[in-house]
């Protein structure tokens, strides 16, 4: 059985041991300042703002559960069962390295820093501070092209059954553990919960892209009718091919547009690379998107 997505015509380019190593060493410093965050803010005021770190909240409080034997317990086997059930789709083999990584190092520095004092009782300052730090934390691990595996992997089980977008199968997964956060300890437990998952998400397009959010990417290359195939398959976004003509040759040259999410713009740079890696490659940040797989026009 084939665990690991390999393209046999198209090979991301190895990349520097130096580089390799040091992705390795953001997905360790994100998870620990995640699991620092989880125990100085999130645990103590009650704030469980989704993911398997929000279960674990969940039943500390109420079955008295030690956080990372839960966050152990939940993301080993869903990482295991995301070999089983994605196969290829799952990713490359160093993406599922860095997602054992991610899985196995976020709860064990929940258990390292259990001791650590709360920085706060009151369920505001947890759920400002505690989606702060935890949104930089989990930046860090994705810069690291890396994740802590979790609702985002489950999500990606459920996308592959269901045919729903993966952000909306992560959205579900989050909603119904801030909903039994509202139904097991407090409605305005699962309210200040809202709040911590919106920083976390802000603080997460900050550490990646500053202030920006979907990105447009402008391609003009010999190898369209491959590069288009590549986008429209492996990244399962829209290409648009614009007739463009050469200012200096005057000459036809097609250009590719196409629009994708902060978490799949380094696939789309690698896969470019990949394909062809003397492509003229332009990257513009779209600030509203709408159409299908983005933002609905209401």
């Amino acid at each position: 059985m084939h665990f690991f997505r390999k393209r046999d015509k198209h090979v991301v380019p190895e990349r520097g041991t130096a580089a390799v190593v040091m992705d390795y060493l953001l997905v360790i410093i994100g998870s620990f300042i995640v699991g620092i965050t989880f125990n100085t803010f999130m645990l103590p005021t009650h704030i469980a703002s989704g993911g398997v770190a929000g279960i674990s909240i969940v039943l500390h409080w109420n079955l008295g559960w030690e956080p990372s034997y839960v966050l152990w317990g939940f993301n080993i086997p869903i990482f295991v069962l995301g070999l089983f059930v994605l196969g290829r789709s799952f990713g490359y083999v160093d993406y599922a390295m860095k997602t054992l990584l991610g899985s196995v190092m976020l709860p064990l520095s929940v258990f390292l820093t259990s001791g650590i004092p709360a920085a706060t009782d009151s369920p505001l300052l947890g759920a400002l501070f505690g989606g702060v730090g935890t949104g930089i934390g989990l930046g860090i691990v994705f810069r690291g092209r890396g994740s802590t595996g979790g609702t985002a992997l489950a999500g990606q089980i459920i996308q592959k059954f269901s045919g729903i977008t993966l952000g909306f199968c992560v959205s579900i997964l989050d909603g119904i553990i801030v909903l039994s956060s509202a139904f097991f300890m407090s409605l305005e437990a699962a309210l200040y919960a809202l709040i911590s998952i919106y920083l976390t998400a802000k603080m997460i397009d900050v550490v990646q892209l500053g202030f920006n959010t979907e990105k447009m990417a402008l391609i003009v290359s010999d190898q369209e009718d491959e590069l288009r195939q590549a986008i429209l398959q492996e990244i399962d976004r829209g290409v648009t091919r614009i007739v463009s003509q050469g200012g200096y040759t005057g000459d036809d040259r097609p250009m590719l547009m196409t629009v994708v999410s902060q978490s799949e713009l380094t696939h789309l740079k690698q896969l470019v690379k990949s394909i062809d890696a003397d492509s003229f490659f332009i990257i513009t940040n779209a600030t509203e998107v709408f159409g299908k797989g983005f933002y609905q026009r209401s």
